[in-house]
């Protein structure tokens, strides 16, 4: 039975753990040749690995998503080596916990921390949509997933800036997916809930039973559920889905 995405080429970015490890493979099972891309090539490299045990094909790329002419090279490094980008998922972003700013109050945080969470989690975004988009005009289309969180639909205590850049993710979505729907190419968002990831570790550590109390279906989430959602956006059964950013929660957000 033929994968939903048969022969065509995809990007995943933050994909050395986490969601974006469970979403390269996810790509790959469904026929995808996947460009592994995170931070650190041994971490890219790990997933490659897992991604090739599995019967996929692919190639590991190191990028830092805050550097412009790294992101431009690892998007060219993927259309070397496989002659084209058809779909791309955002993935990287960074949480409180890794710049010291977990559960600090929005007047306390300081600012070096701030920048740091938006130059990752919407900068970076940007960043990866933009040379995304260059590409996929050139071959006449394409899919872009950006992560999102529900903290870009609701507050979250003691993360201003985190839920500030998600909820900036969001409004990039929504107005890439209209300036370039022309283009024909598609951009929507995932907004996960509360998933079993290291990015996640601290808050339950601090707060899992408060958590775990407003999620009707009483579990985190796993890195599957979510990656499931993106392959569907990303293929052309999705074909008429665009600016919409898809909530995977449990049920966190309608409490």
């Amino acid at each position: 039975m033929a994968g939903m995405l048969d022969g065509k080429s995809a990007l995943v970015t933050g994909a050395g753990s986490g969601i974006g490890r469970a979403t390269a493979l996810a790509f790959a099972r469904e026929g995808a040749w996947v460009a592994v891309a995170d931070l650190t090539l041994d971490a890219a490299q790990r997933t490659l690995g897992a991604v090739e045990a599995a019967g996929g094909q692919g190639v590991a790329i190191a990028c830092d998503v805050t550097d412009d002419a790294a992101v431009a090279a690892m998007v060219a490094a993927a259309v070397n080596a496989f002659g084209g980008l058809d779909c791309a998922f955002n993935n990287a972003g960074i949480a409180p916990y890794q710049v010291n700013a977990t559960g600090v109050a929005t007047a306390d945080i300081e600012e070096a921390a701030w920048l740091r969470i938006l130059d990752v989690n919407l900068n970076g975004v940007w960043r990866c949509l933009r040379h995304e988009v260059a590409q996929m005009r050139k071959q006449g289309g394409g899919a872009i997933v950006n992560t999102a969180s529900v903290g870009g639909l609701v507050g979250l205590r003691g993360s201003s800036a985190y839920a500030v850049s998600k909820h900036a993710v969001l409004g990039l979505t929504k107005t890439a997916a209209i300036d370039h729907a022309a283009d024909n190419i598609r951009v929507n968002a995932v907004c996960p809930g509360y998933i079993e990831t290291p990015m996640t570790e601290e808050s339950m550590r601090r707060a899992g039973e408060r958590i775990l109390g407003r999620v009707p279906m009483g579990r985190l989430g796993q890195p599957g559920e979510i990656a499931e959602a993106v392959v569907w956006m990303c293929s052309d059964r999705a074909s008429f889905v665009t600016g919409a950013g898809w909530t995977v929660d449990g049920g966190y957000t309608a409490v």
